[in-house]
């Protein structure tokens, strides 16, 4: 296990795919979304939001880096995400939504990597790690879902990070293990969410058990769920995942601010 334990930073989540953390002395932010709860129209089907947001850009303090696992579906980049993308200096995103989102945008693709210069010395290395929307392979998956970017965090003295993004492929899970496993914090979107008319009803990112085989594949130290909750298409939440993770005796890699959060 790396220097520093995966216990010594603290994960902020606010409902849906948002989450801020600090690493490296560089604060990181997912899929940013604060629009309030409704009806929004996305890349494919109309999506609702059925929850707001714990707290707001404003409350969020200085942000370095959006962590963006897509650009096109609103439950990952809404409005209010998108304005304050303006005030970021560097968003990590797709190689086609780096080309939308304009010049503070960097796409990755698959094993692409980008050093960040930290704060105090040395840099921190993102690697973009592969991400499948759906069910099946990629050329299948994406001219429906849309193309999804996840990553990998690591530096000198710092504990390895992966944030999954909008991810359904344990094969791709099996990918980025065989290269950075163990992983000292995995942030898993998970939620089983599923659309009747988008590919049969079937996955499009994982349920709590997949989470929970992630994890072990990953050999995940810590697990901090997101992306399982404040919106409609979601069909498992938080005690789908405690369930899973106990079937699997896993209950002690869950986060335990997370976990203990009513």
């Amino acid at each position: 296990m790396s220097q520093l334990n995966a216990s010594q930073f603290p994960v902020r989540t606010f409902g849906g795919p948002t989450a801020l953390f600090e690493y490296g002395g560089l604060h990181f932010l997912t899929d940013p979304t604060f629009d309030g709860p409704g009806d929004y129209a996305s890349h494919g089907p109309t999506m609702t939001k059925t929850a707001p947001s714990t707290t707001t850009p404003a409350e969020l303090g200085p942000v370095d880096v959006v962590l963006l696992s897509h650009d096109e579906h609103a439950d990952n980049l809404d409005t209010s995400g998108r304005a304050l993308l303006a005030d970021v200096p560097l968003t990590l995103t797709t190689p086609g939504g780096g080309e939308r989102l304009g010049a503070k945008a960097k796409g990755l693709a698959d094993w692409e990597t980008v050093e960040l210069e930290r704060p105090g010395g040395g840099t921190v290395t993102v690697t973009g790690v592969p991400a499948i929307h759906g069910p099946g392979a990629r050329e299948e998956v994406e001219p429906l879902a849309g193309q999804v970017v996840g990553f990998v965090l690591t530096g000198e003295g710092l504990p390895t990070v992966y944030v999954s993004g909008d991810n359904a492929s344990l094969d791709a899970v099996r990918e980025i293990a065989e290269r950075f496993a163990p992983i000292d914090t995995a942030l898993l979107f998970a939620g089983a969410p599923r659309f009747p008319m988008v590919f049969d009803g079937n996955l499009i990112v994982l349920d709590s058990a997949q989470a929970a085989e992630a994890t072990r594949m990953l050999d995940a130290r810590r697990v901090v769920p997101v992306h399982h909750d404040s919106w409609a298409h979601f069909t498992e939440g938080r005690d789908e995942l405690k369930a899973a993770f106990a079937a699997a005796g896993l209950t002690d890699r869950l986060d335990q601010d997370w976990a203990q959060r009513a």
